[in-house]
């Protein structure tokens, strides 16, 4: 597969950057193709109808609309949050991208001259817990990216030719009666149109034939991402497209992480949602909190509560983790029941709209600290709030240097408390002491995912759009004896959600959720009274 990396990564994000910063420019293309565009049948669809169809009750869609699920989708999204000339314009975005990039290369790109691409990127496929019942579907994130279709088993198909021009086709199962008796409504290619914003559509079935013709047409570079597709079918195509052209697969992840990474006004609003929505379940499961409950019933609650506030479930298995189980940074067995001296530590988020957020508290089960809990939690809250402050700073303009400079920290305060050497000064020695009591990374990106973008270095320089985490933790075994016996057992993170805006400021998006411990102290005191 062709190496991305032959230019430097700053080349790629300048090339995406460029074209979103045409938006106003593409706001007009956008405009003149959502009145008549074609179907399955090759003949122009009249959207008007279709939207006085759904208008007037209409439910005869694979996914949610401002028609049927006013209370979620306003009427000018095509999901929640999220306009269609939004999708529109990252699908123009992407294509124009890689042709800027390709051309970056000079007359010829991947050993040929052509000026055309084509782009091809799978749905999810639905999985199945045993025989005929399914998991809980979940879009492919960067299918819904460029799409907001929310079924299974579609296929999107870009190219851009050497005129710039975009088309873009989207292949999805067709109507079928008996299959939506079972499994609800499917769009299909007729309605495609008009609700994706697609020029064209066509039954899933005929996407072989039509590719090819379309590669025999234009001859393009072909962006396919096959270790990432989860249609086995699709794969063989692609392959035997490559066969056809003599021409090989090039990935286009990176380009699409890339425009995922810096977030449009709209993934911002999105993204204060859904963090207002874990940060107040927490808030509320904090209060509830009592001795003799189990992990499980925690588990259960903060579930109940996010989607309570109209999150669609949470964002990955929580980590409700009582006592020493919270020293185990991925514990997920859930199932102890809680002492009145320890600490919890929950660490859960939600998906609302597609976008999630990831918080993490610790707060004592009986609302009160011991002195060594006391100690510690102070010494983690100082080193988080810090840690924000740093952001955009030296020492924490990329995720790297925010860790390196967390753990450095770490050392320095652990020394203060007595549990690392007086005798450690040089700053690697401390944060290599801070790195021994938090083995993991202090950041990590945040959006449609909640380990978001994951190819995009953690070196990549911060800048507005950007979504992360701040997250430093301590975690003391309690087999451990080179620290007093108090502080053994204690396992203590502290996690929040930054926005960097469009205005360049720093946004705790889950500022909400309580987290000072006499915040804490005092809500406990209030759930006593």
């Amino acid at each position: 597969m062709f190496a991305l990396r032959r230019l430097p990564r700053f080349c790629l994000l300048r090339a995406l950057q460029q074209q979103q910063q045409k938006q106003s420019k593409f706001s007009k293309y956008a405009a003149t193709t959502t009145t008549t565009t074609t179907g399955a049948s090759g003949q122009e669809v009249d959207t008007r109808s279709i939207a006085d169809a759904l208008r007037h009750g209409q439910r005869a869609l694979g996914q949610p609309t401002c028609h049927t699920h006013p209370h979620l989708i306003r009427a000018n999204e095509l999901v929640p949050g999220l306009e269609l000339s939004e999708f529109q314009m990252r699908r123009h975005t992407l294509m124009q991208g890689l042709k800027a990039y390709a051309e970056s290369f000079g007359e010829e790109f991947n050993g040929r001259a052509s000026k055309s691409h084509m782009l091809v990127i799978g749905a999810a496929a639905k999985k199945y817990m045993s025989g005929k019942i399914p998991y809980v579907f979940r879009q492919s994130s960067d299918f819904y990216y460029l799409t907001g279709c929310l079924e299974p088993d579609a296929i999107l198909m870009l190219t851009i030719d050497d005129a710039s021009q975009v088309q873009s086709t989207l292949f999805m199962r067709p109507k079928d009666p008996h299959a939506e008796l079972w499994d609800g409504p499917r769009t299909g290619p007729e309605l495609a149109v008009p609700l994706f914003g697609v020029q064209q559509s066509y039954p899933i079935d005929s996407f072989a034939q039509l590719a090819a013709k379309s590669v025999s047409h234009l001859k393009p570079h072909l962006w396919y991402d096959l270790k990432h597709s989860e249609l086995p079918q699709l794969n063989e195509t692609m392959l035997q497209l490559c066969n056809m052209e003599r021409a090989r697969l090039l990935p286009a992840y990176s380009f699409v992480e890339n425009m995922r990474l810096i977030k449009s006004p709209a993934e911002m609003q999105l993204m204060r949602r859904t963090c207002e929505i874990a940060s107040l379940a927490f808030n509320e499961v904090m209060a509830e909190t009592r001795a003799g409950q189990s992990e499980h019933q925690l588990y259960a609650s903060i579930d109940f509560k996010c989607r309570m506030r109209n999150a669609s479930y949470l964002a990955y298995p929580p980590v409700v983790a009582a006592g020493k189980n919270a020293t185990v940074i991925h514990y997920v067995n859930n199932t102890q029941l809680l002492q009145p001296k320890e600490l919890l530590l929950m660490d859960a988020g939600c998906e609302y709209g597609g976008y999630t957020s990831d918080i993490t508290r610790t707060w004592p089960v009986s609302g009160h600290f011991t002195d060594a809990q006391r100690t510690l939690y102070d010494m983690m809250e100082q080193l988080q709030k810090e840690t924000i402050e740093l952001i955009m700073q030296p020492g924490g303009e990329t995720l790297d240097q925010l860790f390196e400079t967390t753990c450095f920290k770490l050392g320095k305060y652990l020394q203060e408390i007595g549990l690392v050497s007086k005798h450690l000064t040089e700053y690697k020695e401390l944060a290599s002491q801070g790195y021994k009591f938090c083995p993991h990374h202090v950041s990590h990106y945040l959006g449609m995912d909640v380990h978001d973008t994951p190819h995009v270095p953690r070196n990549t320089r911060l800048q507005p759009g950007m979504v992360f985490t701040v997250e430093p933790g301590i975690y003391i075994d309690e087999q451990r004896t080179d620290v007093p016996p108090e502080f053994r057992g204690i396992g203590i993170r502290i996690e929040d959600d930054i926005l960097i805006n469009e205005q360049g400021l720093v946004e705790v998006l889950t500022a909400k959720c309580l987290k000072e411990r006499r915040a804490l102290e005092n809500l406990f005191k209030v759930k006593q009274d």
